[in-house]
């Protein structure tokens, strides 16, 4: 299955609990940081391409990430 989300097989399978309050549990102590309970639902949300990037020992991809400059520093009497 090529899904946007993990399956709730899939997610009984990686943490073998059956309540979502365990399995999001599991999952945060296993480096799935954005497993989520869903609000409507009630159940454990997992992003595939997040379990496929920590799965692989990387960082999934930061889209919307802002992009910070460092501050430039203006001494007295130096001009810049």
């Amino acid at each position: 299955m090529n899904s946007l989300l993990m399956t709730e097989e899939e997610i009984l399978t990686l943490t073998g609990y059956k309540r979502p309050g365990d399995q999001e549990e599991e999952l945060r102590k296993q480096g799935f940081y954005r497993a989520r309970i869903g609000p409507t639902t009630g159940r454990v949300v997992l992003e595939r391409a997040h379990y496929d990037a920590v799965c692989a020992g990387g960082k999934p991809a930061t889209v919307n990430e802002p992009r910070v400059r460092p501050p430039t520093l203006r001494r007295k009497g130096i001009p810049a």
